[in-house]
């Protein structure tokens, strides 16, 4: 209440206050110099000589404080500034007093002005650093006492920004640097991170803020595990770009990423190769709004092409991507030619007339649909967009003359247990047969990857937004596991792998560890500040519920259908060597498949999947939901 009052006074009354407060300094110190110089001896502080020596020094030194703006100061903010100001105020006015008693012809002993100083110095400095502490430890109820994890450059800038709102309460630093524990950084004690838990128990510590910027990813996960266990919710400002340029404040702390928790550091892409089929030519991307097309489009613009076409089916994504890279071209100031173009990878003449046009020489196809359970409910449509629109892509790309063709493919095409993966494996080998074709000049190949954080549909931002809402995290099966990699980082691997392609090349990215989603789950709630709510804990916050696997969906993912692989010259993008169909018998299969889709005859399609080289096995009886309607009426006439 009362820190409340203060700080509601108008700004005005604040000043008055602290100009009555100096002036009483003044005063004090005066007289306190003139009663220790003559012990205390009451006669010679009465005489008016005395008081106009005093009343002189105090408008000058007044008038000095006002002009050195001391009193526009924020009293909780203040610090080192307010004191050199004291200082600088406190010998003017000692100055002024001497130099009164000198023309004056007043006796002023010479100890007088040195107590004077040190009085008014001291009285000036420590009334206001007391009350900037009464002050903050006023509101400390309201704030959120949190431990710091970092106590060097970065750590003591985010105390300081800390310190000028009214959000966090700083109680203590740690440090896994021995030389640091046990020192004190801004009034603050450094500790080791084993005493993490007795410093959450005596200050009721409810967040932890991560200020370590320069970590690497495997030694952030190291600290993230440690810290797990204590359900504390963790924040890390966002990387060194913002402590460089000194822009570290409580906005730009974050919740700690996934991928974070993942512990994988991308490797440095090799320039020769993302630069070889992009500098200087004419790129179309398919899928261009998609999230990983949109990602190739940022990755392509980097690399300074001649042209980029995006090629999206899509309104509003092609008019999202295209505003997004217009402004980052109008920005940089790049010579840039950027083409967004509307249509359908289903219609070839369509794709020949766009790659005719622009004499397009590099083709990155991440045009597809890649939700399982959708493509399971539309199967036709699935197999005609994955197929038939990577076969057609394909088709016209020869024909057109293009240089390079890379197909973005996944990991669900390895023995896949649902007609997304076999769609995509089909794919695959549309690519593999024209590729061994000797009529054509253009090179195709195609990367082969697992899930993307951050992608639409992901479990990531799924998990997020439950949590956000308070649970239940929902979860098809416990022993769930998938392999994860940044968007990012999976754009810029499939362009390397482009350029290694010599024609018909299956390249398998590197995806480190698989990870069990009910692990990342769990850590995602308690690295939120959360508690597990299970049999075990009954008042938990968060429950996770198994909701049991959906159509068409596999426990765990593979790379490859084989053992047979190589590795590249990049040591995160493998060769697999697959088994193919030449071309006539490609071409006689997907007759037959196409027939079957023109009849929406939808056994036969997943018949005809079954039959190809694909090593389709599903996992659920057909899921169409336009072939499950048409049973239903069947089964009532």
């Amino acid at each position: 209440m009362r820190y409340n009052a203060i700080l509601t006074l108008p700004r005005s009354a604040k000043k008055a206050i602290f100009i009555a407060h100096d002036i009483i300094m003044i005063c004090l110190a005066f007289w306190f110099a003139y009663l220790v110089r003559f012990t205390f001896e009451l006669a010679p502080l009465l005489s008016v000589p005395n008081w106009i020596v005093l009343g002189v020094t105090l408008i000058v030194t007044i008038t000095t404080f006002i002009k050195l703006g001391l009193y526009r100061a924020v009293i909780r903010y203040v610090g080192t500034k307010m004191m050199f100001i004291c200082l600088v105020g406190s010998s003017i006015s000692v100055l002024a007093l001497v130099i009164i008693g000198f023309f004056s012809n007043f006796p002023l002993p010479r100890s007088v002005p040195i107590l004077y100083f040190f009085v008014l110095l001291v009285g000036t400095i420590s009334s206001r650093l007391i009350v900037r502490e009464w002050i903050r430890e006023s509101y400390l109820d309201k704030n959120t006492p949190v431990i710091i994890y970092g106590a060097g450059q970065s750590g003591t800038q985010l105390l300081e920004a800390i310190r000028q709102v009214e959000h966090y309460y700083a109680v203590a630093f740690v440090d896994d640097d021995a030389q640091r524990q046990y020192t004190t950084v801004n009034n603050l004690t450094v500790y080791s991170p084993q005493q993490i838990q007795q410093l959450v128990q005596k200050y009721d510590v409810e967040k932890i803020l991560l200020a370590i910027p320069s970590l690497s990813r495997e030694s952030k996960k190291e600290i993230l595990e440690f810290l797990e266990p204590l359900n504390l919710e963790v924040l890390a400002i966002p990387g060194m770009l913002e402590l460089v340029e000194g822009k570290i404040s409580i906005q730009s702390l974050k919740k700690v990423s996934v991928i974070d928790l993942l512990g994988r550091t991308p490797v440095e892409p090799i320039a020769e190769l993302i630069q070889a089929n992009i500098m200087n030519k004419i790129v179309m991307v398919t899928g261009a709004g998609g999230s990983i097309g949109s990602e190739l489009c940022r990755q392509i613009i980097a690399n300074q092409p001649k042209a980029l076409l995006l090629f999206e089916l899509s309104e509003f994504l092609l008019y999202s991507i295209e505003k997004e890279l217009r402004e980052h071209i109008n920005a940089k100031g790049l010579n840039i030619e950027l083409i967004p173009l509307l249509g359908s990878v289903q219609h070839q003449k369509r794709l020949f007339t766009v790659m005719h046009a622009y004499d397009v020489q590099t083709i990155y196809h991440a045009a597809a649909y890649k939700h399982v359970p959708m493509v399971e409910f539309n199967t036709i449509e699935g197999v005609r967009n994955n197929i038939y629109g990577t076969l057609h892509c394909a088709l016209a790309a020869i024909e057109a003359k293009v240089e390079t063709f890379v197909l973005i493919s996944t990991d669900k095409a390895v023995r896949p247990t649902n007609t997304m993966g076999a769609s995509k494996r089909m794919a695959e080998l549309v690519l593999q047969a024209l590729a061994a074709r000797v009529d054509h000049e253009t090179r195709f190949c195609m990367v082969r990857f697992g899930n993307v954080l951050g992608s639409s549909g992901s479990v990531v931002p799924v998990f997020e937004k439950q949590i956000e809402a308070g649970g239940p995290i929902t979860l098809t099966h416990q022993d769930i596991t998938r392999y994860f990699m940044t968007i990012p980082e999976a754009a810029q691997l499939v362009i390397q792998a482009g350029a290694l392609g010599k024609g018909g090349d299956v390249f398998v990215l590197d995806m480190g560890e698989s990870v069990k989603i009910i692990d990342l789950a769990k850590q995602m709630i308690r690295l939120s500040g959360l508690e597990i709510r299970d049999a075990n804990n009954l008042h938990g916050d968060i429950e996770i519920q198994i909701t049991g696997l959906r159509p068409g969906e596999k426990l765990y993912e593979e790379l490859l259908i084989g053992d047979n692989v190589t590795r590249s010259t990049h040591e995160r993008i493998m060769t697999a060597n697959e088994i193919m169909l030449p071309w006539s018998e490609l071409e006689a299969l997907l007759e037959r498949l196409d027939q079957a889709c023109r009849n929406s005859n939808y056994e036969e399609v997943r018949n005809l999947l079954i039959e190809a080289p694909t090593a389709f096995t599903p996992a659920d009886a057909l899921c169409d939901l336009v072939w499950q309607q048409q049973a239903k009426q069947l089964t009532s006439t």
